[in-house]
């Protein structure tokens, strides 16, 4: 596994080339289940900022020329390559996120589909053409890239947080600069060197790693050329990036925080919530923007469903991503364990019941149980805070109006997930819930062909599906006259 790591490029990759950053600064890669360092990565400055957006601003203009039909090809080369390389891939995710193999190989599979869905859109890329109402001249509209894009990406999901974003804008013809997270930045500078194999062109992709993501984005927001950004984060950091992109009035796309609610009437697959719930709770040990974060049960089934819930996190086997068996890996650093735990420990000191877990491991790596919690009361922080780990609360209700109420209130709105077997109760809660996208009767709802995004301190804009494209799209409307 360490050769894995000596083939990965640890440098900047700006116009095409791998160089050192400025002063050459390097900075540290952990593996978080082992508490090991695995390399040393070259921390891009502020000039390398700057030089990163000269490379994609030399490149926009011949880059927004290419034939859709070529982007699409480079995109569809690349789909390729991840596959084929889907287990060398997923073993590099594992070490320097912690997730396990077989949630790193899916992963994998997923990030990779971004490309091939949108090297398809590439060449669907459409306009109109129309007589005018009054007559005397024609209507022509057109879509043309946005031009270079900012593309700032997480550290939860190292390869499918990018493709989302590189596919699209690769097929919409725009230039990026991407910053990647400095807890798992080897994934996105491998996946560079890959789309330099796929035949991207020198300059259309840039990335620079850095511990200061203020170095980079500053320089690089603060310059008009730059007509884009894409931010997946905080609510937090996403909130300020909204007031840096005011001046230049750049374009947005802010996938930020979550609070997803887990909802399951009396009427419910007993069975089918649960697995549904574990799904939706420990995709990624709950280090999801997407994981259920709170559930809320009705009365009736509250204990049959808390206590197989029970069983199911119980017996998931906890250990390094890369040992067979393993579902449940570390979370991605001391303070993110810490935080979990804080969560569950003020849950408790208000009276919840820790049925399952509510603790961390003893040795290396930042291991914590897969915890349940029941009789969680209303004003325990873990129901109004993202916990990001692989707790989960429960609540009860008592009706639909109230199981509504308790989903809509936060001020969040990513996902919600819903379980009944009454279709017309289906639909209309599924309408209720002030959320961008809602699982229903399942516990997965990520999909590259559907649009992914939220709504309220969720974000705006979307990824995936046919909307994903038009966040890298101007409308541009050109007047003809034409003679009678």
């Amino acid at each position: 596994m360490d050769g894995i790591i000596e083939r990965i490029p640890r440098q900047l990759f700006i116009d095409g080339k791998w160089r050192d950053a400025a002063e050459g600064s390097t900075f540290g890669v952990e593996d978080p289940g082992a508490e090991r360092g695995l390399c040393d990565v070259a921390d891009a400055q502020g000039a390398d900022a700057e030089a990163a957006v000269e490379a994609a601003v030399a490149a926009q203009e011949s880059w927004a020329r290419t034939p859709p039909r070529e982007r699409g090809e480079i995109l569809r080369r690349a789909w390729q390559l991840m596959t084929e390389r889907t287990d060398e891939l997923a073993t590099l995710m594992t070490l320097e996120m912690g997730k396990s193999l077989t949630e790193s190989r899916a992963e994998v599979g997923y990030a990779a589909e971004f490309f091939r869905w949108f090297s398809e859109e590439a060449v669907r890329i459409d306009g109109r053409y129309s007589v005018n109402p009054a007559g005397g001249g024609r209507t022509l509209v057109t879509r043309q890239p946005v031009g270079p894009c900012l593309l700032v990406t997480p550290w939860n999901f190292p390869l499918a947080m990018g493709t989302r974003k590189i596919g699209p804008a690769v097929a919409a013809g725009c230039t990026m600069i991407v910053k990647p997270p400095q807890l798992t930045p080897l994934s996105m500078l491998n996946l560079a060197a890959l789309l330099a194999e796929a035949g991207l062109p020198d300059g259309v992709l840039n990335v620079v790693p850095s511990t200061s993501a203020t170095r980079i984005v500053d320089p690089v927001l603060g310059d008009p050329r730059v007509r884009k950004l894409s931010f997946t984060g905080s609510t937090e950091v996403g909130r300020k990036l909204v007031e840096q992109c005011a001046p230049n009035l750049q374009r947005m796309s802010m996938e930020l925080g979550g609070n997803a609610p887990f909802v399951v009437f009396a009427d419910a697959d007993v069975d089918a919530a649960v697995r549904g719930a574990v799904t939706a709770k420990m995709r990624n040990n709950g280090e999801s923007c997407v994981a259920a974060n709170r559930f809320h049960v009705a009365e009736p089934v509250a204990e049959e469903f808390t206590r197989r819930l029970t069983e199911e996190m119980a017996a998931l086997r906890i250990g390094h991503g890369t040992e067979n068996g393993v579902s449940v890996g570390p979370l991605i650093s001391s303070d993110q364990r810490d935080k979990v735990s804080e969560l569950v420990d003020d849950a408790r000191d208000r009276g919840a019941e820790v049925t399952t877990g509510g603790e961390p491991l003893e040795g290396k790596g930042f291991f914590y149980r897969p915890t349940v919690l029941s009789g969680v009361p209303e004003q325990a922080r873990i129901l109004r805070e993202e916990v990001f780990g692989p707790v989960a609360p429960i609540t009860t209700f008592r009706d639909e109006d109230e199981a509504v109420a308790l989903a809509n209130d936060t001020e969040f709105g990513l996902v919600g997930y819903v379980f009944t077997r009454d279709l017309d109760r289906a639909v209309r809660v599924g309408e209720r819930l002030q959320t961008g996208m809602v699982g229903l009767n399942t516990g997965l709802v990520s999909n590259p062909a559907a649009p992914f995004g939220g709504v309220k301190a969720s974000g705006f804009g979307r990824e995936g599906g046919y909307e994903g494209i038009d966040e890298y799209l101007d409308t541009k409307y050109l007047a003809l006259a034409v003679s009678a």
